[in-house]
């Protein structure tokens, strides 16, 4: 099992995309430049890792604290936990996602999940230093899980992948079951498997996929 994380497991209200990215930056207090930003790179999809290293420069000095009480705890979507939990056991689970480690980490040890890919923001001394590092490009994802399968002996086939978004599409077109939690745009639905609005659902539909 490997989830998407912004839009999918987590959903940020009124925020572009329901992103990590955004949530952060809006409780930093640059979230008008971020937004800016993201409008300036939309539709270049080459540009992202750029994108990523500008973005997280408006972070630099901002106290983590400060982000952290206004982010978590993780806004999760209807029925994350309880399905995670129905389904321990069972799956190995994980999360891909080209969102931001500061709030994968997060998820991943809230929900006992085994790993969480994503791109990172540095922290030093209790304060982002304005500096990232991009794990996981936007259009990248289906790369990264071929990694993530190969170094886990893992078939593609064997793995469910649950997205929202256009950039999940790539992953969910390799995969042996794929879900659209939520999702954003109809070619998103048009490439999954199952549609679901509540998480509630995913046990029964990997149930009867076995």
């Amino acid at each position: 099992m490997i989830f998407d994380l912004d839009g999918t497991l987590v959903r940020y209200e009124g925020i572009e995309f329901e992103s990590s990215w955004g949530a952060i930056a809006a409780a930093a207090e640059v979230g008008e430049a971020s937004l800016a930003l993201l409008r300036q790179y939309l539709g270049r999809p080459e540009a992202y890792a750029e994108w990523v290293s500008r973005d997280a420069a408006l972070l630099a000095g901002t106290p983590v604290e400060r982000v952290a009480a206004r982010v978590f705890p993780p806004p999760y979507a209807a029925g994350v936990p309880a399905a995670v939990e129905a389904l321990r056991g069972r799956y190995r689970m994980g999360i891909l996602s080209s969102g931001v480690d500061f709030v994968a980490d997060r998820v991943r040890r809230d929900l006992g999940l085994e790993f969480a890919l994503a791109n990172r923001l540095e922290i030093e001394g209790g304060r982002f230093t304005g500096r990232s590092r991009t794990i996981v490009g936007l259009w990248e994802k289906a790369g990264a899980l071929r990694a993530l399968a190969a170094e886990r002996g893992i078939p593609l086939e064997e793995i469910c992948f649950v997205g929202d978004h256009v950039n999940d599409i790539p992953a969910m077109e390799i995969v042996g079951l794929a879900v659209a939690a939520n999702p954003k745009d109809d070619r998103v639905r048009a490439a999954a498997s199952h549609t679901i609005c509540d998480f509630s659902e995913l046990p029964e539909i990997l149930e009867r996929a076995r």
